[in-house]
Formats: structure tokens, C-alpha cells, sequence
């Protein structure tokens, strides 16, 4: 199929190349020129202004934004609303609220166009292994983009969750459970740095990945951050958040459920910006493989300027 992704950062642009690689035809769109010059020698079809991307779609068109929560995602809506035509599909690919997610598609399906949310996992190894999908909106606009998103997740990957912002909405309960999880990881793996054995640490995360009851593709990417720097001595356990985990906490309150691990994951994060040590050092390392996050690398750098400590395969 035809489709077009805006936002060629570190998930939209291997996004792109994975449709490339399944035969779609894809138009490629981004802020600055680079990275559409870069998509167009490896067969995209650059667009460097929205009304060419428009001009490059037939009907109906398909426009995945791949761009960060917030305004971003306004001002592109602001952008190719005025462009699109009736039964034109719209989504958003990122990590929006999904209140904001509900309003939108109000807005945008005022002008009938359709208007979907797609929550995505898979973060730089996403074109290797696909792409998580969670995706809301209504069944007649999935049915319409169905073709690309079954080329982007892996065998069993996506699933239309509900009406809008449901895509949002479950994503967002992911990536609470995912602070969990990697706060965990982190605390075993501090308290194993420091006992009294002299422990290769490495080599318990690949062991603890044959069999165990918590193995999991987390613990691979600990394994292989442990690998590159068994100390972690190149990093600064500072560990930022993408702004989900705060609205899952909020929402376990609005729905009285008590979710204490998501809390303190989250509360950990806050004190991370304020001390160094190796559980933090270790979440750094996590969030670096998984979504190439960036990560500081000594404890002298500010915060937010920092080059990438661990760089992971092409």
C-alpha cells in the first residue's frame, strides 16, 4: 500500500525501511532534509514539504506521524488537516496521552477524516523484530491500514485494541509495567555488584535467560549493555522518563487501584537525577538498548547534554 510516515527519528525512520522491505511504497517526510535524502537512496519517496506529501498519496490517504507527544503532534495535525481529503486516515504512532488522543480525533473526524492511535514498542530493534502495535480508532480506518501495520509487527504483533485512545491508553499501562520491570532488574543486579563475590555479571544475565522464570528480552538487552561495560562504568545513572509512567500512576489513582511497584519505579527515576549508583546506571543501560535513549556519560556532564555511551548494531 501507499502510506506516509512524518518523523524520520529513531523509530519513523526504521519504520520506514521496514515497509520498504515488504514491498510498500512509502513517502518520507521530516523536519530537516537529511534524513529524507538518506530514506530516498534506500527506495522512499521523498516529500519535503507537506503539500508534497500530499501530492505523492493516492486516495485515501494514509499519514502515520512519528513525531513527540504534545504540541508536535498539534501542529501536524494543524498542518495536513487543511490538506487531507474525507476518508483520509491520520495517526499518530507516538507516546500521546490519550485524553489528548480523544480530543484530537474528535477534531480531526469533524472534518471526515479518520483518526487512529497507534501505540508502538519496539524502539531501534524495531526493524529487525517489528513493532509492537496497539491500536485504536475506528474498524473501517484500521481495516484501511491494516496492509502496513501487519508489515510492521512481528507474527501475532498488533491488535486494534478499542475506539480512540484505546492504542494510547494500553500503551501507556505497557510502559508503567515496563518502569517496573526494569527497576527490578536494576536492584538485582546492584546488589549482585556489590555482595562479596566477585561476579561476572554478564554471564548471570545470559544464564538467568536459559530457562529461568525471569528471563525475558529485557534481560537480554542487560546481558548485552553488561557485555560492553561491566561496570557501566561509561555512564551516569541518570534516568529520564518519557511522561507515561506519571500517567499511569495517575490513572491507577483515578481507578483506586493500588500499583505501588509502578510508583516507586517511577519515584526512583526522580532520584536518579539526584544520585549515582549502579541500579541507575543499569536502568540508563536498559533504556539505551532498548529505545536508544540518551545517556550521560560521567557525572560532570549537565543533564540532557550528552552523547551516547553505548552505541548499539546498525
Amino acid at each position: 500500500m501507499d502510506i506516509a510516515i512524518v518523523g524520520l527519528g529513531r523509530m519513523g525512520g526504521n519504520m520506514v525501511r521496514r515497509l520498504l522491505l515488504d514491498g510498500h511504497r512509502v513517502v518520507a517526510n521530516n523536519r530537516s532534509a537529511g534524513p529524507i535524502d538518506e530514506l530516498a537512496g534506500e527506495g522512499a519517496v521523498p516529500a519535503y514539504t507537506p503539500e508534497e506529501v500530499i501530492a505523492q498519496l493516492p486516495a485515501p490517504r494514509v499519514i502515520w506521524l512519528m513525531v513527540p507527544a504534545g504540541k508536535p503532534v498539534d501542529e501536524q495535525i494543524d498542518t495536513f488537516l487543511p490538506l487531507m481529503s474525507p476518508g483520509d486516515v491520520l495517526i499518530d504512532g507516538g507516546n500521546s496521552r490519550y485524553s489528548d488522543t480523544i480530543a484530537r480525533a474528535e477534531r480531526v473526524e469533524a472534518q471526515n477524516v479518520y483518526y487512529m492511535d497507534a501505540g508502538t514498542s519496539g524502539g531501534v530493534w524495531g526493524l529487525q523484530v517489528g513493532y509492537c502495535l496497539m491500536v485504536g480508532g475506528k474498524q473501517e480506518a484500521f481495516g484501511i491500514v491494516e496492509p502496513a501495520i501487519k508489515s510492521l509487527a512481528p507474527p501475532n504483533g498488533y491488535l486494534h485494541v478499542g475506539p480512540h485512545g484505546a492504542g494510547h491508553y494500553v500503551k501507556m499501562i505497557h510502559n508503567g509495567i515496563e518502569y517496573g520491570m526494569m527497576q527490578a532488574y536494576a536492584e538485582g543486579f546492584e546488589i549482585l555488584h556489590k555482595s562479596r563475590y566477585d561476579l561476572d555479571l554478564p554471564a548471570i544475565a545470559g544464564l538467568w535467560n536459559q530457562g529461568s522464570v525471569i528471563r525475558s528480552w529485557l534481560l537480554e538487552l542487560a546481558e548485552r549493555a553488561l557485555a560492553e561495560d561491566p561496570k557501566l562504568d561509561g555512564l551516569r545513572g541518570y534516568v529520564q522518563d518519557s511522561g507515561e509512567g506519571r500517567w499511569t500512576v495517575f490513572e491507577s489513582i483515578d481507578l483506586d487501584v493500588a500499583a505501588p511497584t509502578i510508583y516507586m519505579s517511577l519515584a526512583m527515576r526522580f532520584l536518579s537525577r539526584q544520585d549515582d549508583t549502579f541500579a541507575n546506571k543499569m536502568l540508563a543501560a536498559l533504556r539505551f538498548q532498548f529505545g536508544g535513549h540518551i545517556v550521560a556519560k560521567d557525572i560532570g556532564e549537565p543533564h540532557g547534554v550528552a552523547e551516547l555511551a553505548l552505541k548499539p548494531d546498525a
